[in-house]
């Protein structure tokens, strides 16, 4: 019977082996792409294009298999015939197309993550191996079929466990990066990661359920799948915030995907940043669909017959702008349904044509072409007309829109008159105020409905032209070699030429407002307003969505508390799939049900239902005097944690949640504190670290919102609540505070707090 060293060493072999393969397939490409590069700029114009082709796809395919490199093999299924099949995060086979290491995400992998028990087809075993580097130091059997002779032997040699693999990944320090769990998905979570993609899924999960994960992973499932269909149109990933999305932005590269736009609402479009915060009120207020209305409104109010219309003189005729001339233009402007701007086109189009027919009128012989031409330019060129025109059908553009709406109160309540004067007030701001990410969704409605600025429509006109050449010019390329109905396109060998591959078509589509991609990837939905929706909607006409969230986190007080209420509206009640999440992977149990009761109690919905691991000592108390006793309390306990759970290597994060008030005395009293546990030396290098990579962080719960950290101190819980906006955003924050730890929570406050808030 082989010993456990017996099977590590067999196990070595078949890693050896698939990355044998692997550094093959990189010499391969490499030496490829070096020949093509070495063939320099000879030859005809159309070997030179074809050759940038070939080396831009030869440099793309040698990124994905450089990025492959870690944990390439993690898994091993034995089936009723003792054949054995290797999972890893990449599809490998030999020279003779023998296969060496099955793709995660294909159909013959999915036993490793949904067999059970009660329901393994012909799969006997499942075996978890652990790598470091490329060594493998641990393998894990998961034996299927109770009546196989493999359960013996698992057994005898020592392998045989249930949730091992999963158990050390939970247990290790955090890094500040989100690492990806293709080597641990549970059953749960791979159903929901191949769900259809021509539906809008909502995964609806507790705090460390892993919706985020699974987010990532089902995009990366997706292009695996339907590379055909999303390459072209991408995938868009949507976070709350900038840190959260350099927390993930190593998940999709190590599974091989590089052709996705992560983006926040507040920078979702393009060449605009949003850099300011609006009260809750105001942002709520500025979330309400009925907000789309107040924006056509305000277009419509610039869409008007002057007062005050000219009599100009052309060639000695007295020419009279008519206000029935004007009120015939708008309709006729309007009839075309294009945006504002184009729109305007006709305006002034048919306007100066009712000009010059009246000037005509007033000959007493029939005008030449020539003469009316003459009299249709002096019309476009005299000022009184031009200003007219420009008062009856304004050319505007959408960022001096919404300053303008929030900078004239007395108008906006004729735009909004649902609005009360708290309302008015809350939104009101001096003209010029930087942009808040509540306005983004606004802006994104006022582009949308006056089109592009009339020069950018040029600009644009202009590279669409180019591209169409181009284009035309590649597939006379395809058709001069033979190609030209083969699985290159005109469109890829463009994008070739101009060094576009899957990351640069990324690029493009971030770069244009009016991109509409294949599937969307929307984290913490809960806080997104309808306003919100409307922007997101647009960009994916095909409605296919995967949306992660948990109803119980809801801060935004125009945000969803009720996932049938707001996806009913958007997608139709037979159009949208929910899944739940239900078991808590990130926090001990002490942690899980200190947070899940408070939360219960405080009347928020509360999916998960346990934790997977239990640590004592997980939760500490502390009651201090004053809140100057609690920002020194906070600071010594931070040092204890730091020197427990922060390393040089850069593992390990430890993060304090405290009222907003005490956010900088905290961040200046922890890093005066630290010295005398970790040395001035250390103290420096964690001082100096970026925000969204600091292994010691000082935050609000909003800040903290989709992260997770090895320890979490909270400070003055009660005073969070008193801050908060409504009873039930206090409830959802403290929840989250509460429920970012992986293995330690402390939570320090005066009595008198704890008296204003049972925890």
């Amino acid at each position: 019977m082989p010993g456990l060293s017996t099977q590590l060493h067999e196990e070595q072999q078949a890693v050896d082996r698939a990355y044998a393969r692997l550094d093959a397939l990189r010499s391969q490409t490499r030496t490829r792409l070096d020949t093509v590069r070495a063939a320099g700029s000879h030859g005809s114009p159309t070997q030179r294009t074809l050759r940038d082709s070939f080396a831009t796809m030869y440099e793309d395919r040698l990124t994905q298999l450089r990025a492959m490199e870690d944990r390439l093999v993690f898994g091993r299924l034995d089936d009723v015939k003792g054949e054995r099949r290797y999972i890893g995060r990449i599809g490998l086979s030999s020279e003779n197309h023998e296969p060496i290491l099955t793709d995660w995400r294909a159909e013959a992998a999915r036993p490793f993550y949904e067999a059970t028990p009660s329901n393994h087809g012909d799969i006997v075993m499942r075996r978890h191996i652990t790598l470091n580097f490329r060594d493998v130091i641990g393998i894990e059997d998961e034996v299927l079929d109770v009546h196989s002779e493999q359960v013996d032997k698992a057994s005898k040699a020592g392998t045989l466990t249930g949730e091992g693999a999963l158990l050390a990944s939970l247990s290790s320090r955090r890094t500040g990066k989100m690492t990806d769990i293709v080597a641990t998905i549970q059953a749960e979570q791979d159903r929901i990661i191949r769900s259809d993609l021509n539906r809008a899924l909502v995964v609806q999960g507790g705090p460390g359920t892993g919706k985020t994960a699974v987010a990532l992973h089902r995009a990366a499932y997706l292009l695996y799948t339907h590379r055909r269909k999303l390459e072209r149109s991408g995938v868009l990933v949507i976070g709350p915030s900038t840190t959260f999305l350099h927390y993930i932005d190593q998940v999709l590269p190590s599974l091989g995907e590089t052709g996705v736009v992560s983006r926040t609402i507040a920078d979702l479009i393009p060449g605009i940043k949003a850099t300011a915060t609006d009260t809750p009120l105001a942002a709520k207020l500025k979330g309400d669909r009925r907000m789309a209305q107040v924006v056509a409104n305000a277009i419509a109010l610039r869409e008007r017959v002057p007062q005050d219309l000219p009599t100009v003189h052309v060639n000695g005729f007295a020419v009279r702008m008519l206000d029935t001339d004007v009120r015939a233009a708008i309709d006729q402007a309007k009839r075309t349904r294009q945006p504002h701007n184009k729109a305007r086109e006709t305006f002034v189009r048919t306007m100066l044509m009712a000009l010059r027919d009246r000037y005509a009128e007033q000959l007493d012989y029939t005008p030449s072409d020539d003469e009316l031409n003459e009299a249709l330019t002096n019309l476009r060129l005299n000022d009184k007309v031009r200003v007219t025109l420009n008062l009856a059908w304004l050319p505007m553009n959408g960022t001096w829109l919404i300053d303008n709406l929030w900078s004239h109160p007395l108008r906006l309540r004729a735009l909004a008159p649902w609005l009360d004067d708290d309302g008015i007030a809350a939104l009101t701001r001096p003209k010029g105020a930087p942009m808040t990410q509540s306005d983004v969704p606004l802006l994104d409605e006022a582009m949308e409905l006056l089109g592009p600025d009339p020069k950018i429509a040029a600009q644009i006109a202009a590279k669409n032209a180019k591209r169409a050449q181009e284009e035309q010019f590649a597939q006379d390329t395809l058709n001069s070699v033979g190609l030209g109905s083969g699985i290159v396109s005109s469109q890829m060998l463009v994008d070739q030429m101009n060094g576009e591959g899957g990351e640069f078509i990324a690029q493009r589509a971030a770069a244009d407002r009016e991109w509409t991609y294949g599937h969307v990837v929307v984290d913490e939905a809960q806080e997104l307003t309808a306003m919100d929706w409307r922007m997101l909607i647009r960009r994916c006409p095909s409605r296919s969505f995967t949306i992660v969230g948990d109803v119980a986190q809801t801060s935004a007080l125009g945000g969803t508390r009720r996932w049938d209420r707001t996806m009913n509206r958007l997608f139709g009640e037979r159009r949208w799939d929910l899944n739940e999440l239900t078991i808590n992977y990130r926090n001990p149990q002490e942690v899980s049900d200190l947070a899940s009761d408070f939360a219960q109690k405080a009347g928020l919905y509360i999916s998960t239902v346990n934790a997977v691991r239990t640590i004592p000592d997980a939760v500490r108390r502390i009651i201090v005097d004053g809140e100057s006793d609690t920002i020194a309390t906070a600071a010594s306990h931070v040092a204890q944690l730091a020197k427990q759970f922060v390393d040089a290597d850069g593992t390990g994060r430890v993060a304090v949640i405290a009222p907003s008030h005490m956010l900088d005395p905290l961040r200046s009293t922890i890093f005066s504190t630290l010295p005398g546990t970790l040395g001035q030396q250390e103290t420096d290098r964690l001082s100096e670290q970026h925000e969204w990579d600091a292994q010691i962080s000082v935050g609000s719960t909003e800040s903290v919102k989709g992260l997770e950290f090895d320890a979490v101190v909270v400070v003055q819980p009660g005073r969070i609540e008193q801050d908060a906006p409504s009873r039930l955003v206090a409830a959802s924050d403290l929840y989250v505070a509460m429920t970012r730890p992986t293995q330690r929570l402390v939570i320090v406050r005066t009595g008198e707090d704890e008296t204003a808030l049972q925890l």
